[in-house]
């Protein structure tokens, strides 16, 4: 796991499995985890690695979307308290289970151990788009469906880092999972580019931390894929640079789902 400073207040902590990354944001005496990384031995160090870089507890955990790979703040940080978008709550009550099945079949397929099971216990629904508070400032809260059926972005408007979950990421295309739609997630990156416009730090689910430019960059990249996908199928071309095999499996996938 690599962990940043992007502002005094904000650390980021990219796991070594898709490039995943955690951020910790502090204000006054609380700190949140926004997502999470993924490997036994990164979530076991994130602890620690708050304590060293003084902040405070981790005291609320936010989950951009319901893919279980953003919902393991909760091993790392047992007493804190969960909040999502309303419609990742729905989409969590929906399935119950599904998450702790698919990290189970994750760790079983990469051999791993974990100490305990993944509990999420009764996720708290925000108001998105809204605010949440933490210590002395909030947090912004935007919609941000199209990847999959729920999600939201966060913003960290003092320090200027934009948290937007599965979108905007320099290592993979648009991924259309469950409940996704291409017309839906080009309406959030449209929703999306003025915030992108305004920050200094885009933070993606998965791939590098964006400056606004690069992050603005990518998101046309990607509203051209989506608008070539839903017009031409199969034979939409990738953005240039996420044309790899991964990329062109993920593209298959998506070429079904589109078309469903």
């Amino acid at each position: 796991m690599r962990v940043v400073s992007l502002h005094a207040d904000v650390l980021i902590a990219t796991s070594a499995i898709w490039q995943t990354n955690c951020t910790i944001v502090r204000s006054g005496d609380e700190a949140f985890a926004i997502d999470s990384p993924v490997l036994p031995e990164e979530i076991d160090a994130l602890g620690a690695v708050v304590e060293q870089a003084g902040f405070p507890p981790v005291v609320g955990l936010l989950a951009t979307h319901a893919d279980w790979d953003h919902l393991l703040g909760r091993l790392a940080f047992p007493e804190a308290a969960l909040g999502c978008a309303a419609s990742t709550a729905q989409r969590l009550r929906a399935a119950p289970g599904d998450a702790q099945r698919e990290l189970r079949a994750f760790d079983e397929q990469h051999y791993l151990r974990r100490p305990a099971p993944l509990s999420l216990g009764s996720a708290q629904a925000l108001e998105v788009p809204g605010a949440c508070e933490i210590g002395v400032h909030e947090l912004a809260l935007y919609e941000g469906e199209g990847h999959t059926s729920d999600g939201m972005a966060v913003c960290s408007p003092w320090s200027g880092v934009l948290a937007v979950g599965d979108y905007l990421s320099a290592v993979e295309i648009p991924v259309l999972g469950e409940g996704g739609s291409p017309a839906v997630y080009a309406a959030t990156l449209e929703r999306l580019r003025a915030l992108v416009a305004q920050a200094q730090f885009i933070v993606p689910g998965h791939g590098p931390v964006l400056g606004s430019e690069q992050a603005l960059e990518l998101l046309e990249e990607d509203l051209a894929y989506l608008g070539t996908l839903r017009e031409q199928g199969e034979a939409a071309e990738l953005p240039e640079g996420r044309r790899g095999k991964a990329q062109r499996a993920i593209h298959a996938e998506n070429v079904v789902l589109a078309a469903g």
